[in-house]
């Protein structure tokens, strides 16, 4: 951090436009204070759950990779007549697996938000068997959804550390005890972080870059670029970080895989 400010100031520079999530934005904030410096964010995660902004660069990028990866997957679960389960990131929100299990033709899509059981997944894949004699399956679900118990499914390291990772073999291992499907599990990892970033993600970033400057040389500091409405605006940093924005269940896409006749929980 030392290094951080000093460096800015040996520069001489005007401000420093920041790049990332709530997170991030809020560890720059807390520095740019000590440090004296004149900051402007632009929202950068995969999860899209920064509030302030309708979408954040990465968001895009993540769900068309996820989007492959179930399209890649179609292909095997009908040859074998197998349940396909990918897990997708998603720390809080299930944002990734809800776009990409539409896009992808899911017939199940479980996200943190929005309650399930193992039995209403059973149904949904007995239903498909019964009226349509479909005996395959693309389960999306996100990392951060829970078991029916509500505990969480982290995967641990040697170094003791501990991340979110493993509910797609939870739900694969619940199935296969309950019933005879056969169930295959893909865990997309750090895989959805790294690809060549979409049209529209490029399109925001640039959208956003230059916006950022301009707020930069209009003097206008800790400041947040967000994408509302068609249009590039700004808001304080500070609602960016305090602003959460998950999937609700008036979400129109909750209402779109529903009216898909995809199984997204128990929801009314």
């Amino acid at each position: 951090s030392k290094v951080i400010i000093e460096g800015y100031h040996q520069m001489n520079l005007d401000g420093l436009i920041i790049i990332g999530g709530d997170g991030s934005m809020q560890i720059l904030k807390k520095l740019a204070k000590e440090g004296k410096m004149n900051i402007v964010a632009i929202p950068k995660t995969i999860d899209n759950d920064v509030g302030a902004t309708e979408s954040s660069i990465g968001f895009h990028t993540a769900v068309d990779v996820a989007t492959q990866a179930l399209d890649n997957l179609q292909s095997t679960a009908a040859s074998h007549r197998r349940s396909m389960i990918l897990e997708v990131m998603g720390r809080d929100a299930g944002h990734i697996a809800l776009n990409a299990g539409i896009a992808g033709g899911a017939d199940v899509i479980l996200i943190p938000e929005i309650k399930y059981s193992i039995d209403g997944v059973i149904k949904k894949l007995n239903d498909m068997k019964k009226k349509h004699d479909t005996q395959h399956s693309l389960i999306i679900v996100a990392e951060a959804v829970k078991k029916q118990d509500g505990a969480k499914v982290l995967h641990k390291y040697t170094d003791g550390e501990q991340r979110l990772g493993g509910i797609g073999d939870y739900i694969a291992e619940e199935l296969m005890k309950k019933t005879e499907i056969e169930c295959r599990v893909t865990t997309l990892g750090h895989v959805q972080r790294g690809a060549p970033p979409t049209a529209s993600d490029r399109i925001l970033a640039s959208a956003f870059g230059v916006y950022a400057v301009d707020l930069i040389e209009q003097n206008k500091f800790d400041r947040m670029v967000a994408w509302k409405n068609r249009k590039v605006i700004d808001v304080p940093i500070d609602e960016g970080i305090s602003t959460y924005k998950n999937v609700e269940r008036a979400d129109s896409l909750v209402e779109t895989a529903l009216s898909l006749g995809i199984y997204i929980g128990e929801v009314d």
